[in-house]
């Protein structure tokens, strides 16, 4: 076990994996864990947050799995207050749940409009609205949030809902972290770039046709490091973040994305 984040307490929301492997969530969970925090395990599916706690408990680490919509207030007010019961404070917030979806404002619906901002964006406004009170009467923490390259850069194919939601968590985490920059509350975004994740296989899966890998071999070539990034990539920058080492760090969006963002247009959209 390290010691990067010893004694504190964390909560992962999307702690589950999507499909068969480890997402971003469930690497950081058990990253988390591994360098000695207690960590409160929110997902969706218990059953897949389950699993994550097994992999803890293989490790020796402390763990539990809470059920939740993060995009309802109560449930965000519920686990926050689990947590401080469970553990009795919160250090880290690691604020990870995200859907995706494609398509332009015409093509996008109302309903899926809204479904995408209510958990990509809400559920981080809700968790933090909860949570910081609590960081602020221990006059510290650390909030993460899961943002993407897409709040910066646009793809190919449009994903207007998923890119809005996105950038907002970018204005968020600024506002956030602006406003309680001096009560020791730090607050800062993670912009993943392209991952090869169980979340991208279970979403893209149908649009290549059942092609897994070769999806996998073009989306390699697309990143000028020649691979995508994968969950611990992900995971390791929320550790930083989390931990005292990042003490100095506030406000701002990790981008990880083996260079992506810096390289020419993709090209234009048909």
């Amino acid at each position: 076990m390290g010691e990067r984040v010893k004694g504190k307490v964390a909560i992962v929301t999307g702690a589950g994996s999507i499909a068969a492997g480890i997402g971003i969530g469930k690497a950081t969970a058990i990253l988390l864990a591994r360098e000695g925090a207690r960590v409160m395990l929110v997902d969706l599916n218990p059953e897949a947050a389950e699993e994550t706690r097994h992999a803890i408990d293989e490790e020796g680490g402390d763990s539990f799995v809470f059920q939740a919509d993060v995009s309802k207030a109560s449930d965000c007010k519920s686990l926050v207050e689990k947590c401080i019961q469970t553990y009795g404070r919160v250090d880290i917030l690691d604020n990870n749940v995200a859907l995706g979806a494609h398509g332009g404002p015409v093509e996008v619906s109302e309903e899926n409009w809204d479904r995408v901002l209510n958990v990509n964006l809400k559920s981080m406004f809700l968790t933090c609205k909860y949570t910081l009170p609590h960081m602020e009467k221990q006059g510290n923490g650390s909030i993460i949030n899961i943002a993407s390259i897409v709040a910066i850069r646009a793809e190919p194919k449009p994903m207007l809902a998923y890119a809005v939601s996105k950038a907002g968590v970018l204005a968020l985490t600024r506002e956030v972290a602006i406003q309680y920059a001096r009560k020791g509350i730090r607050v800062n975004a993670v912009s993943p770039g392209l991952m090869k994740t169980p979340r991208i296989a279970r979403y893209y899966t149908d649009a290549w046709d059942g092609m897994v890998d070769e999806m996998w071999k073009q989306r390699d070539a697309m990143s000028p490091t020649g691979k995508q990034g994968d969950a611990w990539d992900i995971a390791y920058a929320v550790l930083y973040l989390a931990s005292d080492e990042a003490k100095y760090i506030t406000g701002t969006n990790l981008v990880v994305d083996g260079g992506i963002t810096g390289t020419i247009s993709q090209g234009a959209r048909k």
